[in-house]
C-alpha cells in the first residue's frame, strides 16, 4: 500500500486508546510505508505498539524503531523456528540488549510443535535459556506456543516462581490449555484468529472465561489479517490500524461493549509491559 489511508469501509476508530501487543513492524512489507502505517494506527486510536523482536537482528531493529517513534516499544528474543541457532554468544548478546530502556519483554520465544522448523530439543533448550534471562532481568515474557500446550505447561510450571509475568501471545489453544495457563497466572493475547470462520469458532466460546485483567489484544501483523473485514486490503497485509475490528469481534463474543474492552485491555497491557507513555484519545 502506497497511499496514506485505508479503504473507507475499513476506517474505524476505537472508542478508547488501544495497545497492540504484537506488531511485526520490522517485517519487509513495512519498509516503504512505515510512517503511513503508524499514522493510520493513530487515526484508529491504536496509540501504543509493542514491536516484536524474533531474533537478534529484528530485536535490534525493533529497539531502533522504539527510539524513533513515540508510543513504540520492543521485545527481544528468539522465535522457536530459529531455536537451533541459540548459543552462548547469542545469549550474551541478548543479555546486553536487555539493558535498553525501550525493551519491555523477553521474546518472542517458546515452543512450536506444529512446524518444527527447529527440533523439539533445540526449542526447549532455547526457551529455557530465555526463561533464565527473564528471571535474571525481571522482564515479562512474550511467548509463542503452537501445538505444544502440554510441554509448555510443564516447563512454565517448573519456572513459575522464578519469572515475573508472561503472556501467551496469539492464543489459539483448547479450553483445557487455556484454563491451565490461567491457573499459572498467565496473560492471554488474542488476534484476528477469532475472526476466522474456518478455524476460530472454538475461541468464541472461550473468550468469556478470560478475566479482564489477563486479556490483551494484538494484530500479529502483517500476519493473520481478519477474514471478516467489510473490504479487502491491498496486498492482504495486516496492520495495526485494523486492531479495532478485532476488538469489536472479541467484545461481541464476550458480551461487553467495545469501549469497556478497549479500556480494560489497554490498562492490562500498560500494567503488564510497564508502559509509562500513557496514550491519549
Amino acid at each position: 500500500m502506497s497511499d496514506d489511508t485505508l479503504p473507507e469501509a475499513l476506517q474505524f476508530r476505537a472508542p478508547a486508546p488501544l495497545v497492540d501487543i504484537g506488531a511485526n513492524l520490522t517485517h519487509a512489507s513495512f519498509f516503504e510505508d512505515l510512517e503511513a502505517v503508524l499514522h493510520r494506527a493513530r487515526d484508529a486510536n491504536v496509540s501504543q505498539l509493542i514491536v516484536t523482536g524474533t531474533d537478534l537482528e529484528h530485536a535490534r531493529q525493533a529497539v531502533t524503531l522504539s527510539q524513533q517513534y513515540v508510543g513504540l516499544h520492543a521485545t527481544a528474543g528468539v522465535h522457536p523456528h530459529d531455536a537451533s541457532r541459540w548459543n552462548a554468544e547469542l545469549e550474551r548478546a541478548f543479555h546486553t540488549l536487555y539493558r535498553e530502556a525501550n525493551i519491555v519483554a523477553v521474546g518472542e520465544c517458546g515452543l512450536d510443535f506444529n512446524r518444527n522448523f527447529s527440533s523439539r530439543s533445540d526449542q526447549e533448550r532455547a526457551f529455557e535459556a530465555q526463561l533464565g534471562l527473564a528471571a535474571q532481568t525481571g522482564l515479562p515474557l512474550f511467548i509463542h506456543e503452537r501445538d505444544a500446550g502440554s510441554r509448555m505447561r510443564e516447563i512454565l510450571t517448573s519456572w513459575r516462581d522464578e519469572i515475573s509475568q508472561a503472556v501467551i501471545h496469539c492464543f489459539t489453544g483448547s479450553r483445557e490449555t487455556l484454563y491451565a495457563y490461567l491457573d499459572l497466572d498467565l496473560h492471554i493475547g488474542l488476534t484476528g484468529w477469532i475472526c476466522d470462520e474456518r478455524r476460530g469458532h472454538h475461541l468464541r466460546e472461550l473468550v468469556k472465561a478470560i478475566p479482564a485483567d489477563r486479556l490483551m489484544v494484538e494484530t500479529d501483523c502483517p500476519y493473520l489479517l481478519p477474514r471478516n473485514l467489510p473490504a479487502k486490503m491491498k496486498g492482504r497485509r495486516h496492520e495495526p490500524a485494523l486492531l479495532p475490528w478485532i476488538v469489536r469481534e472479541i467484545a461481541h463474543w464476550r458480551g461487553e461493549s467495545e469501549q469497556r474492552l478497549a479500556q480494560s485491555t489497554t490498562a492490562t497491557a500498560q500494567a503488564f509491559f510497564r508502559l509509562t507513555d500513557t496514550p491519549e484519545e
